[in-house]
This record gives structure tokens, sequence and C-alpha cells, in this order.
């Protein structure tokens, strides 16, 4: 295995989360026809995986405070691939919906 992974297990634990995402970001824009299909996934597909995997994950395994700043980040590389340069805006905005759902599933993985 990746010598990275077997030393943090977090991470272990973060690959399906990322994966889900990633597969959003990379692979829904192909869905795309016109403007009207773009802006649902931009606006509302994505943004509700993002909000679903970090609720998700952080209500299995607790808060990492870092996963916002993963989801934003991942989402640059797909922006010269499917957008232009005002996508940039998105990163930040699927991180903030990352850190809200994290929060929230931190919270009541705290309760259980």
């Amino acid at each position: 295995g990746i010598p990275l992974l077997n030393e943090d297990p977090i991470l272990k634990k973060l690959l399906p989360y990322i994966g889900v995402t990633a597969l959003a970001f990379y692979l829904l824009p192909l869905a795309g026809r016109d403007t009207g299909s773009f802006i649902l996934i931009l606006l509302v597909l994505i943004p509700l995986i993002c909000l679903f995997t970090a609720v998700v994950f952080a209500f299995r395994h607790g808060l990492v405070w870092w996963y916002f700043l993963l989801i934003g980040g991942m989402f640059l590389p797909s922006i010269p691939l499917y957008y232009n340069s005002s996508a940039v805006f998105y990163a930040c905005f699927f991180g903030v919906i990352a850190l809200l759902g994290s929060l929230a599933g931190g919270y009541f993985h705290k309760k259980k």
C-alpha cells in the first residue's frame, strides 16, 4: 500500500468520501449539455454531494479540521477542464459547504 495511508489511519477513512467527491467534481460535468445543466451541477448536485459526504464522514469519524480545505483544493484542477477562471469561486463555495457539513456531523458525532 501507500506508506502515507499506513501511517495515518484518518486518511484511509477519508478515501471513500474523497473519492465520491472527486467523482462529482470530475465526472458530473461530463453530463453537462448546456448552461442550465451546468448550473444545476454546480449549484445543486455538487454542493449536495459535498455536504452529504462531509456530514457522514464527520458523524462517523469525528471532525477533521482540514477536510474543507482538501475539498476546495480538489475542485481547483477541474476548472481548466470544464469551466473558466470565474469558477475559482466554487472551490471556496464547496469548501464552505464541506466545512458546514463537517461541523454538523462533528456535533452529532460528539452526541452519540
